[in-house]
């Protein structure tokens, strides 16, 4: 369990007590943290006490009374922001006022709590500032790492759920005005708009969630026999309404059971990207090949399709992370740009190889070729 260090800066020994009870028992858990958080709790009675322990020792969460003998709250938020401190202030004081909330937010106070507080108060605020903490560092850390495609990875997130978001909104907001008509038969386009939006967000949360599994080794691999053929139907079934929807034919060419020693949720995740963009990238009334086949110590998955094609440039940038190949023909095509390196990653986890052909307006090859272990 990790520990935040707590600094309670007050001249009333009911309020440094109170605080310390409250929270001597009370720990802090997020889905997302890596740990549950509890608290050591620091206790000064005037200004003077508080700078001199926050000289001493570094505190997460500064909790401040802003009226105290000598100095006053206010100087000592100031001397933590001159000092470039790395603590979370919070003002707790009953003489709380809009004066006093602006000064004090512009000098850097992340909250109020106001005198006097119940329990449920003081760890509702507490719970708040440990996630922003948790956040806020593990920001800093991955920034000292020089880890830059985890802020890419933030900044594509807000940026391509963003558009989605407003769009359904705004069919909600029409719908919700009756800009359309009286009835529901009025608004099915609509509704049919918003729930390819929302498919399109869902879909955008499972590949961040793939990629940074795979990317921070945090994914559980249970590798056993896997029947190819069987994963490859099970995956064109799950596209069948999208490929039905653009009117293509998708074939596969299995002759006999291939098995192959694998993680299978690895092998879903690598024949849901390579057919869901043969599909995404076809030509309406066009047609999707799957090709299995062992020979020698090797297994191959070939996807062929008869689609838009790429250019040669484009193929030496396509398995890199949150790439997009922008063109006139995918400017309506909605994705991450993890797709294609998500499936990399996870077959750099084998002795495998994954290559591709492909010619402009006629269609590509992704070929995958697994070497036995």
């Amino acid at each position: 369990m990790g520990k935040l260090h707590l600094l309670v800066v007050d001249d009333e020994p009911g309020i440094r007590s109170g605080v310390l009870r409250i929270l001597e028992n009370f720990s802090v858990s997020y889905p997302f943290m890596d740990e549950d958080f509890e608290f050591e709790v620091s206790m000064a009675e005037s200004g003077e006490q508080a700078l001199e322990q926050l000289d001493a020792k570094r505190f997460d969460i500064v909790l401040l009374d802003n009226k105290l003998p000598g100095i006053q709250g206010i100087e000592v938020l100031e001397y933590i922001n001159k000092k470039e401190m790395d603590s979370v202030v919070v003002m707790i004081t009953s003489y709380a006022s809009l004066e006093l909330a602006v000064k004090a937010t512009k000098k850097g106070a992340y909250d109020f709590v106001p005198k006097p507080f119940t329990p449920k108060e003081l760890r509702a605020s507490i719970e708040t500032i440990t996630k922003q903490l948790f956040l806020r560092r593990m920001t800093s850390r991955l920034r000292d790492e020089g880890k830059q495609v985890r802020f890419q990875f933030l900044s594509v997130l807000s940026h391509e759920l963003k558009s989605p978001l407003n769009a359904v909104e705004g069919y909600l907001r029409m719908m919700q005005e009756k800009k359309a008509g009286e009835h529901i038969q009025d608004y099915m386009e609509m509704i049919d708009r918003a729930l390819f939006r929302i498919q399109g967000m869902r879909n955008l949360i499972l590949d961040m969630l793939d990629f940074t599994r795979i990317e921070g080794g945090k994914k559980s691999r249970n590798l056993e026999p896997v029947l190819l053929c069987e994963m490859a139907q099970q995956a064109i079934d799950s596209f069948q309404p999208l490929s039905i929807q653009r009117d293509i034919d998708i074939y596969l060419n299995c002759s006999r059971k291939i098995s192959l020693l694998a993680d299978r949720q690895e092998i879903e995740i690598i024949f849901n990207n390579l057919i869901s963009n043969a599909i995404k990238y076809n030509k309406i009334g066009g047609r999707v090949d799957i090709n299995l086949s062992r020979d020698k110590g090797t297994v191959t998955i070939e996807v062929v399709d008869t689609g838009i094609g790429l250019k040669p440039e484009d193929i030496e940038r396509l398995f890199g992370d949150f790439v997009r190949i922008r063109s006139e023909q995918t400017k309506n095509i909605s994705g991450s740009g993890l797709g294609l390196s998500i499936v990399k990653k996870v077959l750099d986890l084998y002795p495998a190889d994954i290559s591709v052909e492909s010619t402009p307006g006629q269609g590509s090859t992704f070929t995958v070729v697994f070497r036995d272990q």
